[in-house]
């Protein structure tokens, strides 16, 4: 079939049932990932229930992630639903100190949804799971009627794995009194991206989403005695540094003049009145670091495109466990709550 043909098609009710129209869709998708399999025999294209990965357990760990993408829009200025299934879940394993070797991917799409849509959301996919040579192991496809989906017209879920060696954990409950806190750059671009693109507002700004995957800043700075890390997407910095405060009973002291917000952000956000602070990134990772090692690390990040602004932005203290303090810019205090909901909807 022609390529303007497969391009002009529509997501039909019965490429979802597992006959022959099913088989159209699936090799549409599968034609289009360029990282199949990561050894011998593990591949999605086989079309078996599971990806069976042999592993070997005696050095290495295994992290295992779950996601699910429901954004509004599936398209907006930086990136799309691919986009952030791709890099989000590559970002989560990171953050836990793992490499991402593989992910699943899970399909739910509204008849009607254009194949030409779907290619270049598939596209985005392939050609980020490639550039960090991440396999694409195991995946589902299901069609609903449109009565049944919302206005978008496509969900996505996955499944990242990763390996660590043993042992070695990053993990939420193992900050410790003195480790500082860096943010790997400007905060709330993405949400205030989507809510952009959402309302379909014109505004003179070159702001988009920070949308990235984290591994070529990341996988850099394990060597060092990083302790927590976490990419502050639902709720922004604020949920993260609350999580962590309780998880490892201590207390965040934040310095409001270090936090990097962007021009453009801090414009939007006065505009709609909503605090950057509480709101998504999808391309920027919070840490907690050994004292000792904070300096150099924060130096390899700023060395990388993904983290030029990055910046010491507080401390963990022993005193008042469970809160976040954030010296503010006119010399107060204010304590940090973790937001109610997300001030934004919808953006991952």
């Amino acid at each position: 079939m022609a390529k303007k043909e497969i391009d002009d098609r529509i997501v039909e009710l019965d490429m979802g049932q597992g006959g022959k129209k099913m088989d159209i869709l699936l090799d549409f998708i599968t034609e289009r990932i360029k990282i199949k399999k990561i050894l011998e025999g593990v591949g999605v294209e086989s079309y078996d229930d599971g990806a069976i990965i042999p592993f070997e357990v005696s050095s290495k760990d295994l992290v295992v992630t779950t996601d699910s993408y429901t954004v509004s829009p599936l398209f907006f200025r930086g990136g799309n639903i691919g986009t952030l299934a791709a890099a989000g879940t590559i970002n989560d394993l990171l953050m836990m100190g793992a490499k991402p070797i593989a992910i699943t991917l899970a399909l739910i799409i509204k008849e009607g949804f254009k194949f030409s849509d779907l290619g270049t959301i598939i596209d985005t996919i392939s050609e980020i799971t490639a550039e960090h040579n991440i396999a694409i192991v195991a995946g589902d496809t299901k069609v609903l009627p449109q009565s049944t989906m919302v206005e978008a017209g496509m969900f996505i879920n996955t499944t990242g794995v990763g390996i660590i060696p043993a042992g070695k954990r990053i993990m939420d409950r193992l900050i410790h009194p003195g480790d500082k806190i860096i943010a790997s750059g400007t905060l709330g671009d993405h949400g205030f991206a989507m809510l952009v693109s959402r309302e379909g507002i014109e505004l003179e700004t070159t702001l988009g989403s920070d949308v990235a995957a984290l591994s070529s800043l990341i996988l850099p700075i394990l060597k060092y005695r990083v302790h927590a890390m976490k990419d502050p997407t639902r709720g922004g910095l604020t949920a993260v540094l609350a999580e962590w405060a309780v998880k490892s009973s201590v207390s965040l002291w934040i310095e409001e003049s270090e936090i990097p917000i962007s021009e453009e952000v801090r414009v939007v956000s006065e505009i709609f009145g909503i605090d950057p602070l509480n709101v998504s990134c999808e391309g920027k990772a919070i840490i907690a670091i050994h004292p000792e090692d904070a300096d150099v690390v924060l130096q390899i990040l700023k060395s990388s495109p993904l983290g030029q602004d990055a910046a010491i932005i507080g401390e963990a203290r022993e005193e008042r466990p469970g809160k976040v303090l954030m010296k503010t810019i006119i010399g107060g205090h204010r304590i940090l709550d973790k937001p109610v909901g997300e001030p934004i909807p919808r953006v991952c």
